[in-house]
């Protein structure tokens, strides 16, 4: 009787949702409003974020096409179409700082996961509360560093004269080895600062989806006989999965848009280090300012180029990702 009584009762409340929905989506939208205003006030302060600094600036990619003039403004400025795009490929230079771009980028990406998936693995092991505690606020302490800071060390760790590493290779009779003219290196330089940057901030979101785990599964795991070993490989791991996906996910759209910061304290204006560290953001920087006269308009071409080519690889992940695993798909 009970059973038949709540079946009624819950079918009850679907014919009043439905019998408050039309086809009509507005009509539906307020309905959901009326129904759930609370979650609806509590997600407002995002929503009006996104529409002022997301939405309402997106008519102004249109300045990528014009000769833009602050007087006239970009609608009345004259329209040059692809023009503005140009200088990114008259030095035949587009291939180079595009590749370095997104080699970077996609090192920073997966190489940066994996190894915060393994700090945030051996962290939740660690027994001691306050070690544990410690460690984290350790690690994520290099977040808080300026990349201004972050140069002057790598200045002071590989200048020819007095630095750190030259210093010892001196005191051991070596010859000193010339940093600042090998390009070769700044390669594992540059991925070694990324990733002791923001080793401590990426530990902490998957601390949080390890948090967020059933403990009772690892309870049952161990009565049935799982080493450590085991529970981190067979539960901790696919759990985080998801997480590791859509952090990938979201990481892939920004691919084109390198750490300019990052690149420029490290390297400055050394041209001998450009063909293995130059990337799009540090190439338009001294482009578009040699002159002293900065060119919104190239820069505005630059961003579009960049925030394009990202949708697109966004969207080939994200229908791979569905094929192959559709629920971990971000849409």
């Amino acid at each position: 009787m009970k059973t038949q009584t709540a079946a009624a009762n819950d079918q009850g409340v679907y014919l009043n949702r439905q019998a408050g929905r039309s086809g009509n989506p507005f009509k539906n939208l307020a309905y959901e409003i009326r129904q759930h205003w609370i979650l609806f006030l509590m997600i407002l302060p995002a929503t009006i974020y996104l529409i002022i600094f997301m939405y309402l600036p997106m008519p102004g990619v249109y300045i990528a096409f014009v000769n833009y003039n602050v007087r006239k403004g970009i609608f009345a400025s004259p329209f040059v179409g692809l023009q503005n795009f140009a200088f990114l490929v008259k030095n035949g230079q587009l291939w180079m700082i595009t590749r370095n771009t997104i080699l970077y980028n996609l090192v920073f990406l997966l190489l940066g996961n994996v190894l915060q998936i393994i700090v945030a693995v051996m962290l939740a092991e660690i027994g001691s509360r306050f070690f544990r505690k410690l460690s984290q606020s350790l690690i994520l302490l290099p977040y808080f560093i300026s990349f201004v800071i972050v140069g002057a060390f790598a200045y002071n760790f590989f200048n020819y004269s007095s630095g750190f590493v030259n210093t010892i290779l001196k005191s051991l009779g070596q010859e000193p080895f010339s940093f600042y003219t090998s390009p070769g290196v700044w390669k594992y330089i540059i991925v070694a600062f990324n990733i002791w940057h923001g080793l401590g901030y990426g530990v902490i979101v998957y601390l949080a989806a390890i948090t967020g785990i059933d403990t009772q599964i690892y309870e049952a795991a161990m009565i049935d006989g799982a080493t450590r070993g085991q529970r981190i490989r067979l539960i901790t791991m696919p759990l985080l999965k998801p997480t590791f996906i859509l952090l990938i996910m979201f990481g892939l759209g920004g691919v084109l848009r390198g750490s300019f910061d990052l690149f420029y304290n490290l390297i400055g204006n050394n041209s001998v280090l450009y063909p293995q560290t130059d990337i799009i953001d540090t190439f338009v920087f001294r482009s578009l300012t040699g002159s002293g006269q900065f060119n919104f308009s190239q820069s505005a071409a630059v961003g579009l180029y960049q925030s394009v080519f990202g949708l697109i690889l966004v969207l080939t992940v994200n229908a791979i990702v569905r094929r192959l695993d559709p629920e971990n798909a971000l849409f």
